[in-house]
């Protein structure tokens, strides 16, 4: 009995730390880029896109289609370091519990 105590109190530790990542993961931005930096986005760490700089040299009517090229590139730069935050948090929130290997909790 005293090991399930011991578990409890660790899920519910647990549980703390991971309403702060989610908070903090709302609070911290990563950029991407693409085109050697003429695009950029920058998204929460949680993937919310909060902002797209596009260079203006690339606002040329012909190339319409390079220009969302390149922001999609830039987008999924941003999304992997993003991920790879929060793959880096959860990591920290989980240190210690016994879970199986692979389980993810979001």
């Amino acid at each position: 009995m005293r090991d399930m105590m011991g578990l409890m109190k660790q899920a519910q530790a647990m549980q703390t730390k991971m309403q702060e990542m989610q908070a903090e993961l709302e609070r911290l931005d990563v950029e991407g880029q693409s085109g050697g930096g003429l695009v950029r986005v920058t998204l929460t760490a949680k993937g919310h896109m909060k902002g797209l700089v596009i260079d203006p040299s690339l606002l040329v009517p012909n190339d319409k289609e390079i220009l969302e090229d390149l922001i999609l590139a830039a987008h999924e730069d941003a999304r992997k370091k993003a991920d790879r935050i929060m793959e880096e948090k959860m990591k920290e929130a989980t240190a210690g519990l016994p879970l199986p290997p692979g389980m993810k909790l979001f």
